[in-house]
């Protein structure tokens, strides 16, 4: 079973975690991040590109010269593709570029982007973050004690509104709630900070689960 070190937001180590073998051993299998990466990545396109066809196209109505006699190629409209100005042939129209990869794959994904984390001592657990108001000079100075390297995700076990105000304008750092957490998110990030909340309720709502 791995575990992990607990350390308090003075960057004291406070214990040791023992954590879930299903969700931070799993396999890592880097294609199946990649699927899943993308995946979320085709989500979030807008998919408003948009080009006039021939029927779009202002104008054209009438036949720019009679058909025959003029010694010139036989047009019905000047809003041919083929003429500047003309529509547009087989060119981008509104859509959705979301499609979906089986449940069980992204859990399998979830678990190996974790594990992945915690073997490259990328994963950091704090035993408890709890703010009275938004504190931004806290979490620099609970990041500087961690010696957190690079982009962070922060990952609070529910939803904590001063956290969040703490760190949004903060370079670099984002914030999560547990059970929201996703295989970009992670990594996108360079170190993955977690309380002992947030890993009490990544196992709940996770633990189980079958995976590929």
């Amino acid at each position: 079973m791995p575990s992990v070190e607990v350390y308090n937001t003075a960057g004291e180590q406070v214990g040791e975690l023992e954590l879930s073998d299903q969700i931070f051993a799993a396999k890592v299998n880097e294609n199946l991040l990649y699927d899943v990466a993308q995946m979320l990545l085709a989500a979030r396109r807008r998919g408003t590109a948009n080009t006039k066809t021939r029927g779009e196209v202002r104008g054209g109505g009438r036949k720019p010269w009679r058909q025959k006699g003029t010694g010139r190629a036989r047009h019905g409209s000047i809003r041919s593709p083929i003429w500047v100005g003309g529509g547009t042939t087989f060119g981008p129209k509104p859509r959705s570029y979301r499609y979906t990869v089986p449940k069980k794959k992204r859990r399998a994904a979830l678990f190996a982007a974790l594990t992945a984390k915690l073997n490259s001592k990328r994963l950091l657990v704090v035993d408890e973050l709890k703010l009275t108001a938004p504190r931004v000079k806290e979490i620099i100075s609970m990041l500087h004690n961690l010696q957190a390297k690079g982009s962070v995700l922060l990952v609070t076990g529910g939803s904590d509104l001063n956290v969040y105000k703490s760190c949004r304008n903060i370079p670099k750092v984002k914030t999560a709630v547990a059970h929201q957490i996703n295989v970009l998110a992670l990594l996108s990030c360079e170190t993955l900070i977690l309380t002992k909340e947030a890993v009490a309720r990544i196992e709940e709502v996770f633990a189980g689960e079958k995976s590929a």
